[in-house]
């Protein structure tokens, strides 16, 4: 069976019960795992504790924590507990985040991220392991200590959020799966090769990182909603590109799309927000998202599939609503067009 994730946007609307009805029925259609996100909105733990508690076999993922928030040790101890929670189910995906959420909202500074990143695995390994967590690091310092109550799973499953070269090596190196966002399929080949670079110097290949992007997805019932879709996705990459920094715009250039990506970052700069939306081209939208029919997103999932993803994970443009995402969920479960 293909396996297949779930992103759902935990911002404050979208209620309590509507996450579990769509977690439920992403449970009930045989998706792999269920991820959630947190930035200065509710915390990843908590909502997926809440899952956890209303679902049986899908499993609960962060998408990702940073490593500036949360000492490793409490990263650790969280992720444990929910793993016991719910009966050995539980997926750590970490990553950086960016300065803008760090500095000014967390107030701790953004420095050393990938260094960090490095130093945060190490220690999250070992305690998960149950051994003592002895570590003299250049940001943490620890003795004696061993965790009391790890987790079910032998190895718990750690995620990297990567898409720069040295990221992307540390992810081949140390982790069990890579989570980009907005992946050019036709770059995968690519930018496995540097994930290879880092799996060589842990014995590993490169096939040992499961390759989990999120995919922004809309499913639509009609031409009209084929267009609302539409509209949608290039409103939110628009956002990413032209309204966060510097590394979503430099992630596009670097797939080919320069023009198009400095074109977008001038609209959305001069405050002409549906200008940069419209400067997205066709094949920049197809590229990274899955936007159609029932069958036609099936289609364009398995071209993903054959470009080398392992787990896509389906995730939704701001503004879609329940209907349309238990639409999606349904057209593309593994048991669809069986």
């Amino acid at each position: 069976m293909d396996r297949i994730g779930l992103s759902i946007n935990t911002r404050g609307e979208t209620t309590d019960q509507e996450l579990i009805s769509m977690a439920q029925l992403a449970d009930e259609q045989g998706y792999h795992s269920f991820w959630a996100a947190e930035s200065w909105g509710r915390d990843a733990f908590t909502v997926l504790t809440m899952i956890a508690c209303n679902t049986q076999n899908i499993r609960l993922a962060t998408g990702i924590v940073n490593v500036f928030s949360r000492t490793p040790a409490l990263i650790a101890q969280t992720i444990a507990s929910l793993d016991i929670l719910s009966q050995g189910r539980a997926i750590l995906g970490l990553g950086s985040s960016g300065k803008v959420v760090v500095e000014g909202w967390h107030g701790v500074p953004f420095d050393g991220p990938l260094a960090r990143t490095r130093e945060y695995i190490e220690i999250i390994r070992t305690a998960l392991s149950g051994a003592a967590v002895n570590h003299d690091g250049k940001y943490h310092q620890m003795s004696r200590f061993r965790m009391i109550s790890p987790p079910v799973q032998e190895r718990l499953p750690i995620y990297i959020a990567s898409l720069g070269p040295k990221n992307l090596e540390l992810t081949g190196e140390l982790a069990d799966g890579w989570l980009p966002i907005w992946l050019n399929r036709e770059r995968i080949p690519e930018l496995q090769e540097q994930i290879a670079v880092g799996a060589v110097k842990s014995g590993r290949n490169a096939s040992d990182v499961t390759i989990a992007p999120y995919l922004m997805s809309y499913t639509s019932n009609s031409n009209d909603d084929l267009g609302h879709g539409e509209q949608l996705l290039r409103a939110h990459m628009a956002y990413y590109i032209g309204g966060m920094g510097t590394y979503y715009f430099e992630s596009f250039s670097r797939a080919g799309f320069a023009t198009e990506s400095k074109a977008i970052q001038e609209a959305w700069g001069s405050g002409n927000r549906d200008q940069a939306a419209a400067t997205i081209s066709d094949k920049m939208l197809e590229s990274v998202s899955v936007l159609g029919d029932a069958q036609q997103c099936r289609d364009q999932m398995s071209t993903f599939r054959k470009a080398g993803v392992d787990i896509p994970i389906l995730t939704f443009p701001h503004g879609t609503d329940l209907d349309a995402i238990h639409r999606t969920i349904q057209a593309l479960a593994p048991q669809a067009g069986t």
